[in-house]
């Protein structure tokens, strides 16, 4: 087809007849066609190019364009240059961090409390499960869960998004040979060694003492620097307490990746150190003992009548400790009810969580609880009226069974205070007040003391004695035991009144103090309330003359490789001056508690004893304290022996367990009879000797 004759508007064939014009006129109109704007109907071929315009303006747009890029690589280059650098650093490297198995807890022989073991763990790589949508299905199948499961775990924000998810904690051989078998089935699949907590001496052993391990919480994340959101750290107990040596030190891996975050290599690997042994006071043969004895003490209290209520007593949690009061070391403690710390392993159900925390096993009564002491609290009221003269030892008291307090004007009810025996003891002096635990005998050192402040401006034994000397024994401070959650006692006053009044107005709606107060006050009654290792601390201090010590449960710290890192030397925290003519007259009533045939302990320890009394003398007090009308009073025994030169103090008390020779007693009973058969090693620690320190690295 000839393509030349494709005139706009002209016919393809034919001839082009033009209008006749003349010659001037067509110049003429071609002269005013050069003025005037181009035809726009005119065909390309009768429009004159200007080439020299179009690329004058092409050329300056790309210079323009070159200019802009120039400065702008300027600016990249020189000004941004480190800021992008990093950035690009950052882009390509991922920083992974390893956890260190924690270390060892052991008791004071070597036995090991608390180890890792290590399982096989099924892990997912979250990319690959992304780039293959079935890969979740085989994987749950493999592992035996639900695909919703595993979607779970690889949607779980606790685990790096670096790092394999894991999906199968104890991974059976069986599926590992699977896996091994059909790699081609199971991409970015893979089964890795982990390590978690163990109790080769059993999961309910010092379960309290020990504490269990969980993933960190946003507020301990806050305040530990260094450590991640995956990082597992002690929750309670020693775990928590020692955690810093304990935890070690994480190893970091540096990943290098590509833009869409995929994992190329390692740049670099720094192994984790597993952390520090902890070694401790305790004992555990003597620990499992005391453990079964009191839970084997509960269940018999809960089971046997009390006749003088009528009730069976619900005896409804305890405690037990053992300390060595020549240098603060917790042998033992434990707490009821129990729990076993298998049941964190792996991490514990929601269900299982909100039990535990029904019944109170969470609970460190040891030193958590506050009770009523009751007549135990007569240690302290003796050495108050002994060291400021207010009664001679041996001047006897007519003990009536009924105390009718001089100058009060209210109902006689409110005016007189009984005996627990109402009978009355008779003449009684303060030994045998101590042995026989007469209440009228303390109710007359309680209102001396009272009677003293408010009727001598002098203040001859201060203004309140026996609240002095209870502070210095350290009832109403912490002990600073190594455990965490340690409870404060109280020591009831009137500045202590007005403080819980204050806090709680229809929980304690009497806040003036009287004369009856004190009185109550001097036999353990009323508002003051102590924890067990306190009192256990306190009578501590009794037995070795007068000084307080810092209770101490852990030991030592020892490094992986078996050197010493820190001994944790005795420390003293306060002193109790106790001349012999104090300590000597409340000591012989002491010892008759437990010797005398009129002591409250001596049916109890001449029945449960299996040792012989008179060679290794035990002196102690019973404890027998009023709760709210209707209830069980709290039971309590504390004794210490041999007499002459005390290596052990025990102490139990059972909250609504009735009287303190039929329910604590026995428990102490028992546990001096191990002591004696199986005294306690010394302390042995592995590698060579350093030298002792006074506090507590934390």
């Amino acid at each position: 087809m000839n393509r030349g004759w494709r005139t706009r508007g002209l016919p393809r064939t034919g001839s082009v007849r033009w209008p006749a014009l003349g010659r001037a006129r067509r110049e003429r109109i071609n002269e005013r066609q050069g003025l005037s704007l181009p035809n726009p109907l005119a065909t390309p071929e009768e429009v004159g190019s200007r080439p020299d315009v179009r690329l004058w303006v092409v050329g300056g747009v790309f210079l323009l364009l070159f200019v802009f890029m120039g400065v702008r690589l300027a600016f990249l280059q020189l000004v941004d240059h480190a800021a992008y650098a990093q950035t690009v650093a950052t882009n390509t490297l991922r920083t992974v961090v390893v956890p260190a198995p924690r270390g060892q807890i052991l008791d004071r022989n070597g036995n090991l409390l608390v180890s890792n073991t290590v399982h096989q763990e099924l892990v997912l790589s979250r990319l690959q499960a992304a780039a293959d949508p079935g890969l979740v299905g085989r994987v749950a199948a493999l592992a035996g869960v639900t695909p919703s499961q595993v979607i779970a775990d690889i949607n779980n924000p606790q685990y790096n998004p670096y790092q394999p998810v894991p999906v199968l904690a104890d991974t059976p051989t069986s599926v590992i040979i699977y896996l091994e078998e059909h790699p081609a089935l199971f991409p970015g699949v893979e089964v890795q060694t982990q390590t978690q907590r163990s109790y080769p001496a059993g999961g309910d052993l010092a379960a309290h003492v020990l504490g269990y391990v969980g993933p960190i919480s946003a507020q301990q994340l806050a305040s530990s620097p260094g450590l991640t959101p995956t990082s597992i750290v002690g929750k309670t107990g020693i775990e928590q307490f020692y955690d810093s040596f304990l935890r070690g030190t994480d190893g970091v891996k540096k990943i290098e990746v590509d833009a869409a975050g995929n994992p190329i290599g390692t740049i670099s690997n720094r192994p984790a150190v597993v952390g520090d042994t902890v070694v401790l006071n305790i004992d555990a043969h003597l620990q499992s003992y005391l453990d079964q004895s009191l839970a084997a003490d509960i269940y018999r209290v809960r089971n046997t009548l009390d006749h003088r209520s009528g009730k069976y007593p619900p005896a409804i949690n305890g405690a037990a400790v053992v300390l060595d009061p020549r240098n603060g070391h917790v042998l033992a403690m434990s707490s009821f009810p129990n729990y076993s710390l298998n049941e964190w392993v792996g991490g514990i159900s929601q269900t299982n969580y909100s039990q535990l925390l029904a019944t109170g096993a969470m609970n460190n009564y040891a030193i958590q609880g506050l009770y009523t002491p009751g007549s135990t609290f007569k240690l302290f009221s003796a050495t108050a009226a002994l060291k400021d003269h207010m009664i001679a030892p041996y001047q006897y008291v007519f003990d009536s069974g009924r105390f009718k307090i001089p100058g009060c004007t209210s109902s006689p009810a409110g005016c007189v205070r009984l005996d627990d025996e109402t009978t009355g003891l008779g003449y009684v002096d303060l030994p045998l007040a101590l042995t026989e635990s007469s209440d009228y005998y303390f109710y007359n050192l309680g209102y001396l003391a009272w009677n003293a402040y408010t009727n001598n401006a002098n203040y001859p034994y201060g203004k309140q004695p026996i609240q002095d000397i209870a502070a210095a024994y350290g009832l109403d401070s912490p002990t600073g035991v190594d455990l965490t959650g340690e409870a404060t006692g109280r020591v009831d006053s009137p500045s202590v009144r007005l403080a819980l009044h204050a806090a709680s107005p229809t929980g304690f709606p009497n806040w003036q103090w009287y004369t009856g107060d004190n009185v109550e006050m001097a036999f353990g009654q009323g508002s003051t309330a102590v924890t067990p290792i306190a009192l256990a601390n306190a009578y501590a201090t009794f037995a070795n003359g007068g000084r307080r010590y810092q209770p101490e449960v852990a030991a030592a710290i020892v490094s992986p490789s078996g050197r010493p890192v820190v001994v944790y030397g005795p420390k003293i925290d306060g002193h109790v001056g106790l001349p012999p003519a104090v300590r000597n007259p409340i000591l012989q009533g002491l010892i008759g508690v437990v010797n005398d045939p009129r002591g409250t302990a001596y049916s109890t320890f001449h029945s449960y004893a299996t040792f012989n009394l008179a060679s290794f003398p035990i002196a102690g007090k019973t404890g027998t304290a009023s709760n709210a009308p209707g209830l069980e009073p709290n039971s309590w025994f504390v004794g210490f022996g041999p007499v002459g030169a005390p290596r052990y103090v025990v102490l139990c008390v059972i909250g609504q367990g009735g009287y303190g020779a039929s329910a604590a007693a026995p428990v102490v009973a028992q546990t001096f009879n191990y002591l004696v058969a199986h005294p306690p090693a010394p302390l042995h620690l592995p590698g060579a000797p350093v030298a002792a320190a006074g506090g507590r690295a934390r």
